[in-house]
């Protein structure tokens, strides 16, 4: 299902306070390119430390090419952009016009994975905007979220995906494609022991991509299953998968949002508890903080970080980016971080009071799945049969 290599080194990085630390370095000591592609980037103290190290690098020569999801960054400061342009930072937007009054399914495709490739010899993936831990209005700070520094055999495929989107993104705009600075195809060195892969989500070869790659995994469970995701709203067939797994035996873990951030798929999402409640799945809401976090522990040696939520969007849509790791010191390491989450910052949701003390958030979680279901039959296309 994965083309899965071994030489790598992955660094599990929590949340922007190990993330962007290990991002401005590697992007300080750049000499050839710099590829950053990202769903938001905020004009906040993060995003400005981020784009002064850009320049930097721009103005010794790196290539620094910056791709902006058109969405996600509709609110960015033109002066901020002029600025990074004008330093000699490449700058494009993916699918820049966006009308409130069109729900073409085209115009619903986002650039929604963050990925930064440095010199082709780092890299890093997952669901981390370059926004500050503590930007997060109407919520509790600091978000919760994850990413990886990826080093070793595995850079060749994540260089090369990479550069082909922003070539492609430059062309579809008729615009000068800057080669880069580096030469022919990247070579990385092995950098450690590690298998893992890197799994793309697009609209032409790769749709189905990562939901495969977790349904896989599922599938071969027989011990634990740890899913820590902020948008939950799967298919029919993750759905199966899960309950299945829970009924013959495994120990079925979600960690979901507590905090109200999107109504509608907030509460759509509560619908699903009695399925999973009802086949065994523990059901956990994190509280603490916003929780932004896509990933998971399999069986303590599978564990994937990315971008992709597990929701129609991420699943169906969205251009996503996950990084799977099988090393059972790397899963370790995630699942005792998430364990610690479940038992400091989470309230389990039990059948009883689920069933008994929530009527009313049961009708409206009912009443919005089903506004959701219709939303995508008739925008996305949503198949039933999933």
């Amino acid at each position: 299902m994965s083309d899965f290599v071994s030489g790598n080194k992955i660094v599990l990085l929590r949340n922007g306070t190990e993330y962007f630390p290990a991002l401005q370095q590697a992007i300080d000591a750049a000499q050839y390119e710099i590829h950053l592609q990202t769903y938001i980037f905020e004009d906040d103290a993060v995003g400005r430390a981020v784009a002064e190290a850009l320049m930097r690098a721009a103005g010794r020569g790196v290539s620094a090419c910056l791709l902006l999801d058109g969405f996600g960054c509709k609110e960015i400061p033109p002066a901020f952009v002029i600025e990074l342009q004008t330093a000699g930072v490449e700058v494009l937007f993916y699918r820049p016009k966006i009308s409130p009054w069109t729900l073409r399914r085209r115009r619903l495709r986002r650039l929604h994975r963050k990925v930064a490739v440095i010199d082709g010899r780092i890299a890093f993936v997952g669901g981390i905007n370059i926004i500050d831990d503590m930007n997060a209005p109407d919520h509790m700070p600091p978000r919760v979220d994850y990413a990886v520094s990826v080093e070793g055999l595995l850079l060749a495929q994540i260089h090369a995906s990479t550069r082909r989107l922003w070539r492609r993104t430059a062309w579809a705009r008729l615009l000068r494609v800057d080669a880069g600075r580096l030469a022919g195809h990247v070579r990385p060195q092995a950098a450690g022991p590690m298998w893992a892969a890197y799994v793309v989500r697009d609209n032409i070869w790769h749709r189905r991509a990562i939901e495969n790659v977790y349904l896989e995994a599922i599938d071969s469970a027989r011990h634990e299953i740890v899913i820590a995701n902020s948008y939950f709203l799967p298919g029919v067939r993750f759905r199966r998968a899960l309950v299945g797994a829970a009924r013959r035996g495994v120990r079925v873990v979600l960690l979901l949002q507590s905090r109200v951030e999107y109504v509608l798929l907030d509460y759509a999402s509560r619908a699903l508890y009695d399925q999973m409640l009802d086949a065994g799945v523990e059901i956990h809401e994190y509280q603490k903080s916003l929780m932004h976090s896509k990933v998971a522990v399999i069986d303590g040696h599978w564990a994937t970080v990315g971008s992709s939520n597990i929701d129609p969007f991420s699943l169906l849509l969205a251009r996503e980016a996950n990084v799977v790791v099988e090393d059972a010191g790397f899963a370790g390491e995630l699942r005792q971080d998430l364990e610690r989450s479940i038992q400091n910052g989470a309230s389990r949701v039990s059948q009883a009071s689920w069933r008994h003390d929530h009527f009313g958030r049961r009708l409206v979680a009912r009443l919005l799945y089903g506004l959701i279901r219709f939303f995508m039959g008739v925008v996305i296309g949503y198949p039933e049969r999933r």
